[in-house]
């Protein structure tokens, strides 16, 4: 069965190739590799990359050559401080700007306030725990989110949270109060398998509770000796990464044939990317796609087969 028949649209992340948490992995590759490998694996979807071209008109041209579609780009906010609510928006709708005009539907968003990444400049470099939102955390935080959901109404486009390792938002009781505090038509839900499973959250679970909320999917498999290593020893996110926590469906623990059901059953019609995010030097961007995207042919095959 070729790509072209699996049920959803299906998409490959260039963080395969180019580290964005763990910088030093793949940071060797320019865009033109990386966009020729992704097309060549069959696929239209891809995010945006550190690699890829800064200018719009040189980013539209490299994405016609390679003939790959624009899905979206990750925007860490920082909305728990109301204090930079203002700034925080204005770079919001600059972000949202840059995206409309490659025909991107949805704009990828995440809190990183009190998170273990470095992108919180109140933070050390590598923290290795994350500093839980208070009661006026989590209403700033969510005041700001509704805005630059309508930021994203306005363009024709949908705020899709994501609930990210090492943030405020990852464990099961933080995706609920987001869900329970924001108004569905401002704030949808960035779906993850990976993080979600890092989290401590139920991947088919986590997919059944809000799948009306999901309008962007990440499908990342679980190295399950990695996450109790870095579990027991207390890894930031990063160190959990260089130390190969996450990896392609079909390589780690996470049993994907229930999560593909759903998807295919109740007709999600968004981008579902394919991640990886591991050493390319270990593991070859291309050669672990390609098999990954085989191993999800053929579970959809057999779903389909049975309907």
């Amino acid at each position: 069965m070729p790509i072209s028949n699996i049920p959803f649209k299906l998409g490959v992340h260039p963080i395969n190739w180019v580290g964005e948490d763990v910088q030093e992995h793949g940071d060797y590759y320019d865009y033109e590799q990386v966009m020729s490998e992704i097309s060549s694996l069959g696929v239209k979807g891809t995010e945006i990359s550190r690699k890829f071209p800064k200018d719009p008109k040189e980013l539209k041209k490299a994405l016609e050559k390679y003939d790959l579609s624009l899905t979206t780009q990750w925007k860490s906010v920082f909305f728990s401080d109301p204090n930079r609510h203002e700034e925080e928006l204005e770079a919001y709708r600059k972000h949202v700007e840059f995206l409309k005009p490659f025909g991107c539907k949805v704009i990828s968003t995440a809190e990183i306030g009190g998170s273990m990444l470095n992108q919180d400049p109140t933070r050390g470099q590598d923290e290795t725990f994350v500093k839980r939102l208070d009661e006026e955390g989590w209403k700033y935080f969510t005041e700001g989110l509704q805005k630059a959901g309508e930021i994203c109404k306005e363009n024709g486009m949908d705020l899709v949270y994501h609930h990210h390792a090492g943030t405020v938002v990852e464990q099961p009781e933080e995706i609920d109060r987001l869900m329970e505090m924001t108004d569905p038509s401002l704030v949808s839900l960035l779906y993850d398998t990976g993080h979600g499973y890092y989290g401590s959250n139920d991947p088919v679970e986590l997919l059944d509770k809000y799948f009306d909320r999901v309008k962007y999917v990440h499908l990342k498999d679980i190295r399950e000796n990695i996450l109790e290593q870095a579990q027991q020893n207390n890894y930031s996110i990063r160190e959990s990464i260089r130390s190969g926590l996450f990896t392609v469906p079909g390589n780690g623990c996470l049993d994907f044939e229930p999560i593909f059901k759903m998807l295919i059953e109740r007709n999600y019609q968004g981008w579902a990317l394919l991640e990886g995010e591991q050493d390319p030097q270990l593991h070859n961007p291309y050669d672990y796609a390609k098999e990954s995207l085989e191993y999800i042919k053929n579970i959809t095959e057999k779903i389909q087969e049975k309907k």
